[in-house]
């Protein structure tokens, strides 16, 4: 073939093959009639909603052990009112470690998330947690709080289920907190049984010698000063109801 018709024939080539790619290329696009790209755009990541915890503890001298915070759907309880504590809840009450507690929350379908202070709260103080929770969660989510009174036998404070759902920036939950006894030790207040500053005593112990061995209302203490002879504690350990002031806040 004479070189000047290879030539055109090679030209001929390229322009089919030219041709067919950007056919090719056109077809993937997705474009309506008039050129208009039509790719459905991604759908926007969920926002990040921000709340913050905050508790106040109400005693005279009574420290908090360190804060527990859980966020869960109503198919989680930290215990009910009559019925026994869980051994997580125990290790809690009786030496004020939440870790127990904490793990078995996070093994739990129902919790969402956990949040722990880093130390105890003193009588007087307030202890502030940030929690993140993915707006796409937020559709039945409630918090739980709960927190060992150190200088007792097996005491804590808590509030259990406050909402968060269809909470707006700004809005903010209040609660009261009143005293729970766990049910798992005796409330002797004997010298080496209390944990706290005012004994520096045994915390947890896995024998349970409270005859009740469910969870009720706290009496409070009786103390030396009030006719305990043999209680390490004094008329300052008291408390009254309630113990705490637990409010959440919805900051982003």
């Amino acid at each position: 073939m004479p070189t000047h018709l290879k030539n055109k024939f090679s030209l001929v080539i390229l322009l089919l093959t030219s041709t067919i790619l950007l056919s090719a290329c056109d077809s993937n696009n997705n474009n309506d009639g008039d050129g208009v790209d039509t790719t459905p755009e991604p759908a926007p990541e969920p926002a990040t909603l921000e709340f913050e915890v905050s508790v106040v503890n109400a005693t005279s001298a009574q420290p908090f052990s360190p804060v527990a915070v859980i966020v869960h759907t109503s198919d989680y309880s930290l215990f009910e009112i009559g019925e026994p504590s869980t051994t997580e809840l125990e290790v809690l009450a009786e030496g004020g470690d939440n870790a127990d507690l904490i793990a078995a929350a996070e093994a739990a379908d129902a919790v969402l998330t956990t949040v722990s202070a880093e130390g105890p709260t003193g009588p007087g103080a307030t202890e502030n947690l940030s929690l993140s929770i993915s707006e796409d969660d937020l559709p039945g989510l409630s918090v739980s709080v709960v927190s060992m009174l150190v200088n007792s036998n097996d005491a804590i404070t808590a509030v259990r289920g406050m909402s968060l759902e269809g909470m707006e920036i700004g809005d903010i939950q209040t609660a009261v907190s009143i005293s729970y006894d766990t049910g798992t030790e005796a409330n002797s207040e004997a010298a080496g049984t209390i944990p706290g500053p005012a004994d520096g005593g045994e915390g947890f112990n896995a024998d349970r010698d409270d005859i009740a061995d469910i969870v009720t209302g706290h009496a409070g203490v009786l103390t030396k000063d009030n006719g305990l002879s043999s209680s390490i504690l004094s008329e300052v350990h008291r408390w009254d109801h309630p113990v705490a002031y637990i409010s959440v806040m919805r900051v982003q």
